[in-house]
């Protein structure tokens, strides 16, 4: 089981990351069962930056996550994508069942499977790519320790490492730092700088302070709208 979506385009041939553009929404409306979560919304991401999409429950942040992310189709509205740019989508998820005896290396090894044909036949380069995301994410002593063994906050980094392994262009992370320690907090926060410097566009939901302070820009949501202005941070 993965616990990544990825959308079908595919990016340009590396070296570096592609140039992915600008991701962007213009005047998206969205209704969960006929009740609008997004009213109208335009808004731009800037590529290679990391932005994050703030505001309180109920503010349509996991909506426009999933839209941008290719999941929902807006009722109206426009989203504009960059031609061959691979979107990768990180959700939260710490439960793992008893009876899936994955290990940290068995979950980090299928983010390479979009890329790893029907046969999934890895190569050196797909080993050294799983073994450069546990360990970014702190569990290179844990590769074979079954994900059930773990506490919350490791199971979420290695969840966090399968998504970085598919080595996408844009990625997306729906509140990865909810309700875990401040050390999964702090990793979570240098991931995305790490990935920043790769050339990646990081777009995060988030409540978490350290996060935030991790963003270039925060767009904030409420009631389904884009708050009056973007907020950017200074890089630190």
């Amino acid at each position: 089981m993965s616990l990544i979506r990825t959308s079908s385009a595919r990016s340009a041939p590396r070296p570096g990351a592609a140039d992915p553009g600008v991701l962007t929404l213009t005047d998206v409306w969205f209704d969960h069962d006929g009740v609008d979560a997004l009213c109208g919304i335009s808004l731009s991401i800037q590529p290679g930056a990391v932005t994050a999409i703030a505001g309180p429950n109920g503010s349509g942040k996991s909506t426009v996550l999933a839209v941008l992310a290719g999941l929902l189709n807006p009722r109206s509205g426009m989203v504009s994508v960059p031609p061959r740019v691979r979107r990768a989508l990180v959700v939260q998820r710490s439960e793992v069942p008893d009876s899936m005896p994955l290990t940290v290396r068995d979950a980090v090894t299928m983010g390479r499977w979009p890329t790893a044909g029907m046969v999934r036949c890895l190569r050196a380069q797909d080993h050294q790519i799983i073994d450069g995301c546990i360990g970014l994410v702190g569990l290179d002593g844990y590769q074979d320790r079954l994900l059930s063994a773990l506490s919350g906050g490791q199971r979420q980094r290695a969840f966090l490492a399968q998504g970085l392994a598919q080595r996408a262009d844009i990625v997306l992370l729906d509140e990865p730092t909810t309700g875990l320690d401040a050390v999964t907090r702090g990793v979570v926060a240098d991931v995305l700088l790490t990935e920043r410097a790769r050339g990646a566009t990081m777009i995060c939901v988030t409540h978490d302070d350290v996060a935030l302070t991790a963003a270039d820009h925060v767009i904030r949501l409420e009631g389904g709208r884009v708050a009056p202005a973007e907020v950017a941070l200074t890089e630190a």
